[in-house]
């Protein structure tokens, strides 16, 4: 579980996003960088009343340095126009910074990152977050759930609805769009529907 208090370190924190963003490109703190094109920073206004967190960036947030760009970013942004939520009053970033992938053939495919992974990021996201100050989080997904409300929250069992927790007034998890567009074809239309239902919470929330 991600804590907001600074720890152990000798590295000054960033006073801006964009000073975060380079910090971020230049991370080390992990592997992952190796096999990157860069890091990927989250994106949005500098104090964003809502912050979504996702996993990792996929390969064209790898390719372009920008979240949320690919497939499952298209339709996280038609899923929360059609909940009535204005995107102008979101962040989006990822647990972990950097695209953990392995090859088939030509392409590039998405592998889950390791706890370690994800647990050399977590200061990155705390300081995101610290920056940010969002009144509304929203975990999209089991890796953004655990690494900020722990092992114990399932996102099959707690999505939907509004947890306690000091991150802020309100936090809540869901699916990562990316799992919609896995769906079997004749499951798709009430997998988005149930996405657009969880993010509609957002949109009344004033």
């Amino acid at each position: 579980m991600i804590k907001l208090t600074s720890p152990n370190s000798d590295e000054p924190e960033p006073s801006s996003l964009s000073e975060l963003a380079k910090s971020i490109d230049a991370c080390r703190r992990c592997d992952l960088w190796k096999n990157a094109t860069q890091g990927v920073p989250g994106e949005g206004a500098a104090h964003a009343r809502i912050m979504l967190i996702g996993e990792q960036p996929g390969d064209q947030e790898d390719l372009t340095g920008r979240p949320f760009v690919g497939p499952a970013g298209k339709l996280l942004d038609k899923a929360l126009a059609e909940a009535g939520v204005d995107r102008k009053e979101v962040y989006v970033t990822n647990a972990v910074k950097h695209f953990s992938w392995f090859p088939r053939g030509k392409r590039r495919m998405h592998k889950t990152p390791t706890q370690q992974e994800v647990a050399s990021c977590l200061d990155w996201l705390r300081q995101e977050l610290k920056l940010v100050n969002p009144s509304i989080i929203v975990c999209l997904g089991a890796t953004a759930a655990k690494a900020l409300l722990g092992p114990a929250v399932r996102v099959t069992v707690d999505r939907g609805r509004w947890l306690e927790s000091d991150l802020a007034e309100h936090v809540m998890v869901t699916v990562h769009p990316s799992s919609v567009l896995r769906v079997p074809r004749e499951d798709f239309d009430d997998a988005y529907a149930a996405l657009v239902r969880d993010f509609k919470l957002i949109a009344r929330v004033r």
